[in-house]
């Protein structure tokens, strides 16, 4: 094992079934193995890494853990979120020293395992008007989004005749916008995830999107509105 000031040694782990984009738990036991006592700024992290060890996800979520003298023991129960998208992974287990460096730079071990992550499960709502129409392939689309592990999806606006100005950013377009800067309208929400509400936008529900949950803005995914039937 090596030797020095800042070393963890690993026991007992386990990480609940990972979904790509959600949060999952993991409980890990741990020893301080260094020859320092752990107080403020030493954190749990973890990895994801692909099959050549290139990190995905290199800083997850960081729990602090208990102060620990040399040779002590804890158990910690830490959150986890999974990758985008799906797929097998290395799953890595680490600790840093804030503002120092990672436990791993220094030549302490991690503790990991190759992880399949699967699909992204439950079944989304959206708040559509009865004057809106999905596209043929709407469904479709939005439902691959939730299962790449998006928890929310929004697109484009279809609008006959003169587009109103406000719809301007919401015009059918090629493809994924990161980082979409507009508010997201009439969008298809996973179970258990809360949105904020901005009021209307032409009369379509407008929505922020979330700060901790993942989410996507497709130009393809295509709502056709009807002003007339309003």
């Amino acid at each position: 094992m090596t030797k020095g000031p800042l070393v963890v040694s690993w026991g007992d782990w386990s990480l609940e079934p990972p979904q790509a984009g959600a949060v999952g738990m993991a409980h890990i036991e741990l020893e301080n193995a260094g020859t320092v006592p752990w107080r403020d700024g030493i954190v749990l992290s973890y990895h994801w890494l692909d099959d050549r060890g290139n990190a995905i996800v290199w800083d997850g979520d960081r729990p602090p853990l208990p102060p620990l003298a040399p040779g002590e023991r804890a158990a910690v129960d830490a959150r986890v979120r999974a990758p985008i998208p799906p797929g097998r992974y290395r799953f890595a287990l680490d600790l840093v020293a804030e503002n120092r460096a990672w436990f791993s730079e220094l030549g302490s071990a991690m503790a990991g395992a190759d992880v399949e992550v699967r699909t992204r499960e439950g079944t989304p709502r959206a708040e559509l008007p009865r004057w809106v129409e999905p596209a043929p392939d709407w469904r479709e689309r939005v439902a691959a989004a939730h299962a790449e592990g998006y928890a929310v999806v929004a697109g484009a606006i279809d609008w006959p005749g003169r587009r109103p100005s406000a719809l301007a950013p919401y015009a059918p377009g090629p493809g994924r916008i990161p980082r979409f800067p507009h508010a997201l309208l009439c969008p298809s929400v996973l179970p258990g995830t809360e949105i904020e509400p901005l009021g209307d936008v032409e009369g379509l529900p407008a929505f922020a999107a979330p700060r901790e949950e993942p989410w996507l803005y497709d130009g393809r995914i295509v709502l056709r509105a009807s002003p007339r039937r309003r």
